[in-house]
């Protein structure tokens, strides 16, 4: 099989089992491996101050509602920015 010449504008690959993979998408998958073991490992009991309540959550909750409003803005970010 022949194997295919990057193009100047590609983007950087490693070949992992015979697959071309972006090197990125290895970064946001090692990203989310930390991720999800740094909510895991924190799992007790955390009292948060809201505007007026006080609320006692898990603090596994807490980052994982963080995490995903980070994705979600970190998404219309980008999507916007490519509109552009």
């Amino acid at each position: 099989m022949a194997r295919k010449t990057p193009q100047p504008h590609d983007p950087p690959t490693l070949t992992v089992k015979g697959r071309d993979v972006r090197i990125r998408t290895i970064g946001i998958a090692a990203l989310a491996v930390l991720a999800i073991w740094f909510i895991a490992a924190n799992t007790a009991s955390v009292a948060i101050r809201l505007w007026v309540p006080t609320v006692t959550l898990p603090l596994w909750a807490v980052l994982t509602v963080t995490l995903a409003v980070g994705l979600v803005m970190g998404w219309f970010i980008a999507r916007r920015r490519a509109r552009r």
